[in-house]
């Protein structure tokens, strides 16, 4: 078997002093297989343990704190086996004498790991955009002004629109939809806003809303021209 002291002199001699795999091997009296298994070193050599560290105090007691927690998979959560709860009746019901820090690594060890859970956020394209107002700071005539942004963004493309408002009135929210549906040539199936006092007039309990009469309009399920005018912003 190889040392560490002879892989990286082979190591040296083939990759820094160009030597090949065969006058290596004819230098060295090594097999070129060995050769190239040195040459494939990317590491020092690691130890894998095999088998965990022995446990002589808890070990013995495992399977009963196994068993304790399988049986909590049953039982309401407020009745469930904590590791001080564990350690108490092993102490009253086992006799165990070791330490409960002891039992609480073992604990941590042997209780079932509960796998995450990922929600997917994927929409489709047409689906969903988001919604909201932002400010940036412009110069007209030379004169700093405030800009309110009209900003919609689709979901899925993360394509964004914004428009340029002289304020945030329902006017200029509606007419920010307007135009954004006009510019992406349709209107997604569903438009997610962070409770804009323009769209709410009032919050109910959970996720239920008041909507502004004349943003409802904007939303009915009427042709684009008629909302335009139900909206007040039609020509």
């Amino acid at each position: 078997m190889l040392k560490m002291v002879d892989i990286e002199f082979i190591r040296k001699k083939h990759l820094v002093d160009g030597w090949s795999v065969r006058r290596i091997s004819r230098q060295l009296r090594l097999a070129r297989q060995t050769v190239r298994k040195a040459l494939s070193h990317t590491g020092p050599p690691r130890y894998r343990r095999e088998h965990g560290p022995p446990r002589p105090v808890v070990g013995p007691f495992e399977p009963v704190i196994e068993r304790w927690l399988a049986e909590d998979r049953e039982a309401p959560p407020k009745q469930r086996h904590t590791a001080k709860r564990i350690y108490d009746r092993l102490v009253a019901e086992h006799g165990f004498t070791g330490h409960e820090v002891t039992v609480r690594r073992a604990v941590a060890r042997l209780r079932p790991k509960t796998p995450e859970v990922f929600i997917p956020l994927a929409v489709g394209w047409d689906q969903q955009a988001q919604v909201d107002w932002g400010q940036a700071v412009v110069r007209i005539a030379g004169q700093p002004v405030v800009g309110h942004l009209f900003c919609l963004r689709m979901r899925a493309s993360q394509v964004p629109f914004v428009w340029a408002a002289p304020t945030e009135k329902l006017e200029a929210f509606l007419e920010g939809h307007v135009r954004a549906f006009a510019w992406l040539g349709g209107v997604p199936a569903r438009c997610l806003y962070d409770n804009p006092k323009t769209a709410v007039a009032r919050i109910l309990a959970g996720p239920n809303r008041v909507e502004h009469e004349v943003f409802s309009s904007l939303l009915s399920p009427l042709p684009l021209r008629e909302r335009l005018l139900a909206a007040g912003r039609g020509t």
